[in-house]
């Protein structure tokens, strides 16, 4: 018999999972634009007062970043690699409403952080730095 605990515990996985392989996804899918230099995805990022070099930067922590989130153990890199999701996602808006650029460059960079928080709050206690947990890095 399946106790109210362990239902809330599978429920808990199966949302984590969801939300962030669509985050990975998604950082996966923007990295491959800023690194191909996609002409619009230039042109979005240069119009915000950013030098087109910079995308190639932010494109490979993303990758890394998802790699870091997917791989099982070191939840400390973890933590680095959300932290750093967080950071690049909520810059993303604020350097968009700086601009007043209009609310569907926005929206993107919204959902991403949304993505981002959700499997942050959802994921599993081993992918948790805890006082406990030997295996940190």
């Amino acid at each position: 018999m399946e106790t109210q605990s362990n239902k809330s515990e599978k429920r808990n996985k199966i949302i984590y999972w969801i939300f962030t392989l669509w985050l990975a996804l998604g950082m996966i899918s923007t990295a491959a634009v800023q690194l191909l230099k996609n002409k619009d995805e230039v042109e979005n990022f240069t119009s915000l007062g950013y030098p087109a070099y910079l995308m190639t930067i932010i494109g490979v922590w993303k990758i890394l970043g998802v790699i870091a989130v997917l791989i099982p153990k070191y939840p400390l890199l973890k933590e680095w690699a959300y932290a750093g999701f967080f950071f690049v996602m909520s810059g993303a808006i604020i350097s968009h409403l700086a601009s007043d650029h209009n609310s569907s460059k926005i929206f993107a960079s919204l959902l991403l952080l949304v993505l981002t928080l959700i499997s942050y709050y959802f994921r599993p206690a081993d992918r948790k730095v805890g006082f406990g947990n030997n295996n940190v890095l």
